[in-house]
């Protein structure tokens, strides 16, 4: 199976070691992320998006391009190529500000192109948004913060997922949407960090393919 990271953070995947003013904990659960995948046998594909410069804001070039189903950024062609060879895409990022970085938002409005990544059916009833990427079979969100859990879900009425996984990923139709919250982290003890990591990378390792719609039809 192929899974595709996509990291957001400004410090990169070289913070996922515990260096001192050089460090993040969302790197290391990205980290820990790809180990376990790759335990398992599953290729691993990496976007880092603060590695690669990727600019989060729409230009109008982008715009008027996505208005007709065409791209003018290499960049993002790449990233759509990715996710077209993608079976399982996994979103690592901080939430800052109740939701996710600006350059994750900027990967959903830039990348997820209609006419390529999704299409939209104006005859149809209901959801009428179809998805292209026919291997793309689950998402999975590691999401670091320091709000607690319970007050991120309750209080704030969990803004990111509705975002990713409502607005974005749900309503094109992929099913298999997981969240994985790493809530509190300033709080918690080296020991506390260290169990955590090590129960992403198990999770990781034991990663089933997802069947996506084109391996329903062929049952």
């Amino acid at each position: 199976m192929r899974v595709l990271i996509v990291l957001d953070h400004p410090y990169t995947l070289a913070s996922a070691e515990d260096v001192p003013h050089r460090r993040s904990f969302t790197a290391a659960v990205a980290a820990a992320a790809i180990r376990g995948a790759e335990a398992a046998g599953h290729e691993v594909d990496l976007i880092d998006l603060a590695a690669d410069g990727f600019a989060p804001a729409m230009t109008a070039a982008d715009l008027a391009a996505w208005r007709t189903a065409r791209v003018v950024d290499p960049q993002v062609a790449d990233y759509q190529r990715r996710l077209l060879a993608a079976d399982h895409l996994v979103f690592a990022f901080p939430v800052w500000w109740e939701a996710m970085p600006a350059a994750t938002k900027g990967f959903l409005d830039r990348v997820l192109t209609k006419g390529v990544l999704f299409k939209e059916l104006p005859e149809g009833k209901g959801n009428p948004f179809r998805n292209l990427m026919t291997r793309l079979g689950a998402v999975t969100v590691l999401s670091v913060m320091t709000t607690p859990d319970k007050a991120y879900r309750w209080w704030y009425r969990d803004p990111m997922t509705k975002i990713l996984f409502k607005g974005t990923f749900g309503k094109i139709g992929v099913k298999n949407l997981t969240w994985v919250n790493y809530d509190r982290v300033t709080d918690k003890t080296p020991e506390q960090r260290r169990r955590m990591l090590l129960d992403t990378e198990t999770r990781f390792a034991k990663l089933a393919p997802a069947r996506t719609a084109a391996d329903k039809t062929r049952v």
